[in-house]
């Protein structure tokens, strides 16, 4: 398969003004026309990414017990083990498990006039009989953190806005969410919605994926297209932050996985870099500010300025079974289920 993203070095960004301002102008282009993109010259070593890979595929490879040992039913934060079929995402299920984790902190509960979303703070939990889970997810979300921290620095350079315009939103207690996914290959009756189509909450994801490929991104004439991976590269993809951030100059951007054929299986690592949970993101000067479209409406996934609303809206829809058991007085007309 041809490769349709733009490739962007990081690197660069280092390398002397007249290859960071080319830099910075392959950024712009990337964030503004397509959402998506591949970076290499992160820093991340391939060993970092080989120990990622290796703990994960042995938590995978766990009898199903001590995987349910974990499960996210047991959490009021949706952190911990989703079995395969029991996330949804458009109302269908996603034919895939994985391991929600986030930054590790104490469990915060909300008072009855707090938003809803301060239950999305709290502990993880991790299997016991895989006790390097936890150092080895614990450190990629903090490696990652740095790069996302730069990378989003130079994204607002790149569109001409001050480039630590958002550093105060993520410098106490940010949200960070770190999935470990296994797509398992088709489902039984032929479905092959691995994940359905879906934008990010938040403001940028960074996947790592396996060479098994699935990953596809909605072009601006509604199909989708191919991203096969480019080893020792994220892909990189905006979130629903920064659409409203820019007012719709960067735009979030459909996309979704196709599941393996048969049984083999896929393996991806998506990281999101949120800011706080009651941060409100306020309009970023930029001085193309007057080109911006405007936000994307759609009466089914209302984008909100405060980060918390958008993360526990999807979060509800998307784990109909947690919603249930730990939070039914979150539960709205407005925030189906199921």
């Amino acid at each position: 398969m041809s490769n349709k993203l733009p490739v962007l070095d990081l690197s660069a960004a280092s390398a002397g003004p007249e290859a960071r301002a080319r830099f910075r102008e392959e950024l712009h282009s990337a964030a503004r026309d397509v959402g998506f993109f591949h970076l290499t010259g992160h820093g991340v070593t391939e060993a970092e990414t080989a120990e990622l890979w290796r703990t994960m595929r042995a938590f995978f490879a766990l009898p199903e017990a001590d995987r349910l040992s974990v499960s996210n039913l047991n959490s009021p934060h949706f952190r911990g083990y989703t079995r395969i079929g029991d996330e949804r995402t458009g109302g269908s299920r996603d034919w895939r498990d994985q391991l929600d984790i986030g930054a590790e902190r104490e469990p915060r509960v909300p008072g009855a006039d707090d938003p809803g979303y301060w239950w999305l703070e709290g502990p993880n939990q991790w299997p016991v009989a895989l006790p390097e889970l936890r150092t080895a997810a614990l450190r990629w979300i903090d490696r990652l953190s740095g790069v996302a921290e730069r990378l989003l620095h130079e994204l607002l350079a790149s569109i001409g806005a001050p480039e630590d315009f958002y550093d105060e939103a993520f410098a106490d207690r940010p949200h960070l969410h770190l999935k470990l996914v296994r797509y398992p290959g088709s489902a039984p009756d032929g479905a092959g919605q691995g994940v359905g189509a879906h934008k990010d909450y938040g403001f940028l994801t960074l996947l790592l994926q396996d060479e098994v490929g699935g990953l596809q991104v909605e072009a601006a004439d509604g199909s989708f297209i191919d991203v096969p991976p480019v080893p020792g590269a994220f892909v990189i993809n905006l979130g629903e932050l920064l659409e409203v951030a820019t007012n719709g100059y960067l735009k979030a951007t459909n996309h979704r996985v196709v599941s393996p054929a048969g049984t083999r299986e896929r393996f991806s690592v998506p990281f999101f870099y949120n800011p706080r949970l009651d941060a409100r993101i306020e309009p970023v000067p930029f001085p193309y500010a007057d080109r911006a479209p405007g936000v994307t409406q759609d009466a089914g996934n209302p984008l909100f300025a405060e980060y918390g609303r958008n993360e526990i809206k999807g979060w509800l829809r998307a784990h109909p079974q947690v919603a249930r058991r730990h939070h039914a007085g979150l539960l709205t007309e407005g925030t189906p289920v199921g």
